[in-house]
Formats: C-alpha cells, sequence, structure tokens
C-alpha cells in the first residue's frame, strides 16, 4: 500500500484487498487505523466518489432505483447474508460538501460499513452499504458514458418519499434486527426522515446526530483544558445546515442537563449564516435554527465575535477559508485559549487549516477538525491537531444497539455517547492540547460507547435482548476480531 504514489491509488489497492482478503483487510486497518482511516473514508473517499465510476472493480453494496418499487423486500432476498445488523444508506444528493454525485455516493455507504467492522467489530457479514439511486441532477456525471447509476434527472417529490418509505418498511420486513444510518441526505430531508422514522424503528442520522456526539465530547474536553465551566460557555455556529443544527440540539440538551433550563440553554448558542449574525429580526429562518435567533443588532460575522464573545466556534459550512485570519484573530482576542472546531469535509473544503488556526492564534487556539491535518510545529512547539471524526461516535452506537437489541435509537444514547468519549481523553492528551483520543484507542471508545448503550437501552426499556450482568465481557466477546 505504501509503494502507491497517491491517496486514491492507496484506495483502489485497499477496497482490492477487502475483496480479496477481507480477513487481512481488516487486520491490517485495525492495526494501522490512523494511517488507513483517512485512506477508506475522510478525506480520500470524497475522491473515490467523484471518480466512482472510473475506479470501479466490482460492486460490494446494494443498489435501489425507482424501477425497484413495490419489490423492494424481494429483491432484499437477493443479499447473500440475512442476519444483517447495520445498513448504511445514502441518495447521494448531499455527498460530504462535494453536493449531488448520485449513484457514485455508494462510496461513503462502503466506507461507513468499514467502519463499524474495524472501529467496532461489527461482523462485515452483517454490515449492508446500500445505495437507495433516484437519479441526478448533476448532469456531468449523468451523461458520463461510464455512470453506474439511474440515468436520469432526480424523481418528484412524491416518488421519492414513497420509495424510502418502502425501503425502511422492507427493511423491517428483511432484516427486522437491522439499524438504519442515514447518510448523507440533503438537510431537509435528513431532518425529515429522522423525525418521521426516528420513533418508529431503529434508524440515526449520523450527519446530524453522529456530528453532535463528536462535537459535545470535544467542547466537554475542551474544558479541562480552558478550566472554563461547561454550562458557562458561549458557542457560535458558522452555517445552519444539518450538522449545525444537530450540534445545536445536542449542546442545549446536554446544557439542560446541566441545570440550565432550556430558555437558558438556547440563548447561550449563536449562529451566522452567508448575511452575517442570524438574529430574530431574519426573514425565513430554518425552523431549526429558530430557538437560536435571539434579539440583536445585525452585524458582520467577525463583529458578531467581537461582541458576543463565544468561547467556542464551530464552522459547518463546506466552504473552505470561511474561518480567515481576522475571524481566528478575534476569536484569539476575546479568549485566552479559543476553541475553533472546523468540521467540514473533505481536506479542500475544511473553513481553516490547523496552520493557519495556530499562525493566527499565535499557538493558542485549541483546534479539531473533521478531516485530518498532520502535526504543526509553531515556534519551538510541535501541535498535534484533534480529529472531530464521527468514527469515534456510530460504530460504538452501532454495536451497542446490536447488543442490546434496542428498538429505538434516543437522543440521550449520543449524550452518553459525547460524555465517553470526552472522559477517555487521558490527562497527557488533555496536557498536549488534544480534546479527542489518539484513533488507535477507537475501539476501546466503541467498547465503553457500546455499554453506555446498553445501559440506556435497559433504563428506557428498548432493549429487546437480556443483557447479562457483566456488559463490558458480554460486549467485547460480539466484537470480531480478524485474527490469524
Amino acid at each position: 500500500m505504501r509503494s502507491k504514489a497517491t491517496a486514491i491509488e492507496k484506495y483502489i489497492f485497499l477496497n482490492a484487498l477487502s475483496e480479496r482478503n477481507q480477513r487481512l483487510f481488516y487486520r491490517t486497518m485495525i492495526d494501522h487505523v490512523e494511517e488507513i482511516m483517512p485512506l477508506v473514508y475522510t478525506p480520500t473517499v470524497g475522491e473515490a466518489c467523484k471518480e466512482f465510476a472510473h475506479i470501479f472493480r466490482k460492486p460490494q453494496g446494494f443498489y435501489i432505483t425507482p424501477e425497484d418499487r413495490g419489490e423492494m423486500a424481494a429483491i432484499f432476498g437477493n443479499w447473500p447474508e440475512q442476519d444483517i445488523r447495520v445498513i448504511v444508506v445514502t441518495d447521494g444528493e448531499r455527498i460530504l460538501g462535494l453536493g449531488d454525485l448520485g449513484a457514485n455516493g455508494m462510496g461513503i455507504s462502503i466506507g461507513k460499513v468499514m467502519l463499524y467492522v474495524a472501529c467496532a467489530g461489527i461482523n462485515p457479514a452483517q454490515c449492508m452499504p446500500v445505495m437507495l439511486d433516484v437519479g441526478t441532477n448533476n448532469q456531468a456525471i449523468r451523461e458520463d458514458p461510464l455512470y453506474l447509476g439511474y440515468p436520469h434527472a432526480r424523481v418528484d417529490d412524491e416518488t421519492y418519499h414513497a420509495l424510502v418509505d418502502e425501503f425502511v418498511q422492507a427493511v423491517q420486513l428483511r432484516f427486522p434486527k437491522a439499524l438504519i444510518q442515514f447518510e448523507d441526505f440533503l438537510t431537509p430531508h435528513a431532518f425529515e426522515f429522522l423525525e418521521r422514522y426516528g420513533g418508529q424503528v431503529r434508524c440515526f442520522n449520523d450527519d446530524i446526530q453522529g456530528t453532535a456526539a463528536v462535537t459535545l465530547a470535544g467542547i466537554y474536553s475542551s474544558c479541562r483544558i480552558t478550566g472554563k465551566q461547561f454550562p458557562d460557555l458561549k458557542i457560535m455556529f458558522l452555517g445552519t445546515g444539518s450538522a449545525a443544527g444537530g450540534i445545536a440540539e445536542l449542546v442545549t440538551d446536554a446544557f439542560c442537563a446541566a441545570g440550565l433550563s432550556r430558555q437558558q440553554a438556547q440563548r447561550r448558542l449563536w449562529f451566522v449564516d452567508r448575511k452575517g449574525l442570524v438574529t430574530a429580526a431574519h426573514q425565513n429562518i430554518k425552523p431549526r435554527i429558530k430557538p437560536y435567533a435571539h434579539e440583536h443588532a445585525p452585524c458582520t460575522f467577525v463583529d458578531a465575535i467581537k461582541v458576543i464573545k463565544p468561547d467556542v466556534l464551530i464552522g459547518a459550512t463546506g466552504v473552505a477559508g470561511t474561518f480567515d485570519e481576522a475571524v481566528v484573530s478575534a476569536m484569539a482576542a476575546v479568549n485566552e485559549r479559543p476553541v475553533i472546531i472546523a468540521l467540514s469535509n473533505p481536506t479542500s473544503h475544511t473553513e481553516c487549516t490547523a496552520e493557519q488556526a495556530y499562525c493566527w492564534s499565535n499557538g493558542r487556539v485549541i483546534f479539531a477538525s473533521g478531516s485530518p491535518f498532520a502535526p504543526v510545529w509553531f515556534g519551538d512547539r510541535l501541535y498535534k491537531p484533534g480529529q472531530g471524526n464521527n468514527a469515534y461516535i456510530f460504530p460504538g452506537i452501532g454495536l451497542g444497539v446490536y447488543a442490546s437489541s434496542a428498538r429505538l435509537i434516543t437522543q440521550s444514547m449520543f449524550l452518553a455517547a459525547a460524555e465517553v468519549l470526552a472522559g477517555i481523553v487521558t490527562e497527557q492528551e488533555i496536557a498536549a492540547g488534544a480534546i479527542y483520543p489518539t484513533l488507535n484507542r477507537v475501539r476501546e471508545v466503541s467498547h465503553a460507547i457500546a455499554v453506555a448503550v446498553c445501559r440506556i437501552a435497559v433504563q428506557e426499556c428498548l432493549a429487546e435482548a437480556a443483557l447479562p450482568e457483566n456488559l463490558e465481557s458480554y460486549v467485547k466477546s460480539l466484537m470480531y476480531e480478524p485474527d490469524y
């Protein structure tokens, strides 16, 4: 693998290895997770999805098109495994920060399944990547002669919703113990499906809930460095999409758990969009953002930082360079140790780089990002930026749901996951300015989260499995180990 010259060549090699020798692939990935995760998932998976039809070798997932309407339950019977516990599904409309990639988005579902196996030990035979291929409005991709997808524009809303409904129902019929992870859906659809199905079947949306939990964990950890109390924090978001909305809702719940009223909690969160600070006077505020649109005079992004003085700045825009020098300098001016979390993926779309954050804050920033960055020398010190990687959260959630057979996946499970992740960060890592543990401890993190999820499933009367007293040993016994 290391002999390959580019990341995309390494991605192709690793996918070929997973097909040729699955045990060896996962043994290698587990043993070298920090090196290989960025190759099978972000940031390389973004490039892989753009080129998916051109680097395709062999099908690795299940494709559903509008022509399968009325037959999904039957065609699921064609999948070679029947005890499916994890399904990752996308419709390819909002892949990372890259937009509508149609059926090329299958690369996302495949990559997430690999993380479930490597990071939490879900057996690969029990995982299923699914592409809900309802067409694409990306004309260049659709007209590519090598394109593998349904070669039409996206279907109308009525057909689309009927297909999603049938998909969810077919999963309940064919794979009744499976959880469904919705991945990279357009923001309105992401929230809509979470509301529609979240109280009916075991499902969640990683872009909303997984991102929220990993970000909340980073905020918790940052308090150990800054010395600030979590309930006292003010948090500002750049971006009003599904990730930012999901984080705000989970942080609000965390503030409430810490003793604040819901109104007090919401007052501590502020949003900025391309027009500046989102206030109560704004027109057409998204319903999810409305509770955080407070009475305030209009102002620009930088002026909002100067006036509101947020302790934490979170970027979820998908737009590169939006945390420029003026923004980082403003955060450093109002905080001794500013906390900046630039979540957007892939690396080419991140709000700022780690090097920029350290340089513009004179080395005082506590920085984390959605994509990995190499260590940065600033002055005479080496900084190791943290990665707010959802792989710390969703595999453990999946393992906990698998172990407990929880009927539903609740917000309290994600709150617990954030607390567990923050608690696993060692004093040595905190001393080094890290707000996340090293990725080579991700299976330890997933195991601990799974145990916490099992306990919540029992507390909330959601567990359908009979769980033993020693949950730690039981969960460990379920984890797939590709040993030789």
